[in-house]
This record gives structure tokens, sequence and C-alpha cells, in this order.
């Protein structure tokens, strides 16, 4: 039997993130109607941008466009209705990153892709000019351009000025700015990342990266100023380094905001550490100091979590039963609620949208509710998506 899915969106929308027609901010959730055409298997949510890929392959994207994020020319400085990328409709795309003002995609082959500023080479491609302090100039990449071509990628992260990709022997390459602008010389042909065999996941925030290996340890490299790699101190790391603190735990997914990570335990528990300002790790309203080691989501024990999403100042957690908690700021809408109040006590959103039309355009007469299958955090927005479940 096919099940009815939609993508749903909340929190700003000032430059088109939510792909409602509009750019109104959201403080409740509401339907992308442009993507109920196409069953859409996975959403990301940039800084600033979105980006929705379809079962058949199909990348739509929105939002932000002046720097080419959009991958179309930029016509308009934002776009609030999905549109097709046309430059990758004759691949199937299965998986996709966005980062500070670039994004990447990777195909059922293989294949890697990316568009946007590339001033850093962040797209794989060396700048070409430079100004008189031997910066490099904006150049943006505004058709999506094929990087990486010699690796077989698997998975593809961006930071704000580097890109990470995990190929499918399990090894982690990346290019680009990897530190804050000006303090290291960036790259544009890919460098493998050593110290890292048989990675499985692998995410990035804004200037830090992790890796988790098959045999369930966690790897973390980069900035470091507010703890965001677990390592009990403020040190920045070249190389990866183990996060500490999750020794004896199985762990099975990870996730990076800007300056905040969480790991999650096949029993469903939540660790978190890096930024704790705005209460973004969820440790409770009292407790927003950040942390330098992974510390258990204790408010969110017994909720049986299957997957985490970090976004710029706030963090939204899925349960197995398809409910979705929110936490960290709360201007703008971001946390779904209805209230635009910053708290560190995970609360969850409800989904309050028409059930699905059924032939003839009326609502479906059945009884069912909506169940959330991922979520996806960005800089001030959050989406998802859900699918309908009939009541027996």
């Amino acid at each position: 039997m096919s099940t009815h899915t939609s993508v749903i969106a909340w929190g700003s929308g000032e430059d088109g993130q939510l792909g409602i027609g509009k750019n109104d901010e959201k403080e409740w959730v509401c339907v992308v109607e442009a993507l109920e055409p196409c069953k859409v298997r996975s959403v990301v949510a940039g800084s600033r941008n979105s980006l929705a890929i379809c079962e058949d392959g199909k990348l739509f994207t929105w939002g932000w466009n002046q720097r080419g994020t959009l991958g179309h020319p930029p016509e308009t400085k934002t776009e609030n209705v999905p549109s097709q990328v046309k430059a990758l409709a004759n691949v199937n795309i299965v998986q996709a990153a966005i980062g500070g003002w670039h994004c990447l995609a990777v195909d059922d082959e293989g294949r890697a892709y990316a568009w946007g500023g590339n001033e850093y080479g962040q797209c794989g491609e060396e700048p070409e000019r430079k100004d008189d302090t031997g910066r490099p100039l904006r150049r943006d990449i505004v058709i999506p351009q094929p990087c990486a071509s010699k690796l077989v990628v698997r998975q593809v992260a961006a930071g704000g000025t580097h890109s990470v990709v995990l190929t499918r022997e399990g090894h982690v390459w990346t290019w680009g700015q990897p530190w804050p602008p000006g303090d290291i010389k960036q790259i544009s042909v890919p460098v493998r990342v050593q110290g890292l065999e048989r990675v499985k996941l692998i995410a990035v925030g804004a200037f830090h990266n992790l890796a988790l290996q098959e045999d369930g340890t966690l790897w973390a490299w980069g900035n470091n100023e507010y703890g965001q790699l677990g390592t009990g101190d403020t040190q920045p790391r070249s190389q990866p380094v183990p996060v500490q603190g999750l020794s004896g735990l199985s762990l099975v997914d990870i996730a990076a905001g800007g300056w905040h990570s969480t790991a999650l335990t096949e029993d469903g528990e939540v660790y978190g550490w890096g930024r704790g300002e705005h209460g973004r790790l969820g440790f409770g309203d009292n407790d927003k100091s950040s942390k330098m080691v992974p510390q258990k989501v204790n408010l969110l024990a017994g909720e049986d979590i299957v997957q985490v999403s970090c976004g710029g100042t706030h963090s939204v957690a899925l349960t197995r039963d398809g409910r979705i908690f929110s936490f960290g700021r709360g201007d703008h809408g971001r946390l779904g609620y209805g209230r635009k109040v910053t708290t560190g006590q995970p609360m969850e959103v409800p989904i309050r949208i028409l059930p699905p039309k059924v032939v003839g355009g009326r609502e479906n007469e059945a009884e069912g509710h909506w169940i959330a299958k991922l979520v996806a955090c960005g800089g001030r927005h959050t989406l998802a998506i859900v699918e309908w479940q009939n009541n027996k």
C-alpha cells in the first residue's frame, strides 16, 4: 500500500527557505505545497536555503540564491518556491549537503557535484584571481559541476568554507578552507584525512568535523573553541583525535551543528557537547554552558530517539514513533510550537496539518495521524518529512 508523505517547514522564512511561496516566518509547522507531487526521500536545511531529494533522484532547491547556492543562475536574490536543479536532471541524486554558501551532492554511481561560493576552493575548483593582498576573489559556481572526480563517493558533507566526502572504501577526503578564513591556506584539490579507516558516517559543522568508524569509535578534528570536538579542552586539532566519554557505547548516528555536536546510541540515547548557549544541547533551561566532553541528554531519556539534527543555534530530535522534539534558540519560530521562547528543555513539535487529500479532492476522511520520518535543522529554520498513518 502506498503511503502519503509531505514536507513540512517552520521557522525563519526571510530568504524563502521555507519554500511556502512567501517570505514569512512560521511559528507552527506548515506544508511545502510545491513538493506535494514529488515523493521526497530526503531534505537538507542550510543557513539560509534548503533542498529536497525525490525518490526518482531529482533535486529541488529554494531560499537564498545570491551566491548560486540554488544551482542555477541567480536571476533573483531569493526564491520561496522549490525548483528543480536542471543541471542534475539526468543523474540520480541520492544524498546532498549545504555548507555556508555552497552545496554538494552525490549520485547513485558515486559521482560528486558542487556549486555555490568557491572563493576558498570549497567547490573543488582553484580560485582563478586574487586581490592585491593575495586573498582570492569571489568566484561563484552557479551551475553544479563535478568535483572529487577521482573518488567514488558515498556521502558528502559541507562546512562553512570547506567540503568533506566519505568514499565507498571508508576513507575521508577534504578540500576548501577548513578553518576560519585567513588561518590556513585553502586547497581546491581533495586531500585524504590521515588516520581514518573504515568510516561509515561523517558530519561537519561550521569549522569542525566528525567521523564515525565501523568499530563504533568517533573521531573529530577542526576548530574547538566551544569544546565541539569533545576532547575535554578547547584546543583545535588539525588531525583526527578520538572523542572522549563515549567508550562502551554503541553509536549509530552523529550530527554537527554550527558549533555543537551530538551522537546517538542504538538504545536511542542522545549525547551532546560543544556550544551550549541558548540551550541548544538540551540540558535544561538552567544549563546553557558549553560542554568539553559528551554528556547524556537526560531530558530525552526514554524517548527512543532515532535521529538528531543540529542547526546553528537549535536542535531537533526524532523519536522512533515519529514525534519531534526541539530545543534551543526560539526566535523566528524555529522551535515550531507557537512560542518564540529560547529553552534548553526539549518540547514536542505539534504536527497540526490537514490530512492528505483523496480522490475527488476531499480531505482524507479516515482516522489517522502524521508521523515524522526525518528532520533537518538549518540556521533559523527546520524541515521534516512526515507520513500519514491511518489509525487501525
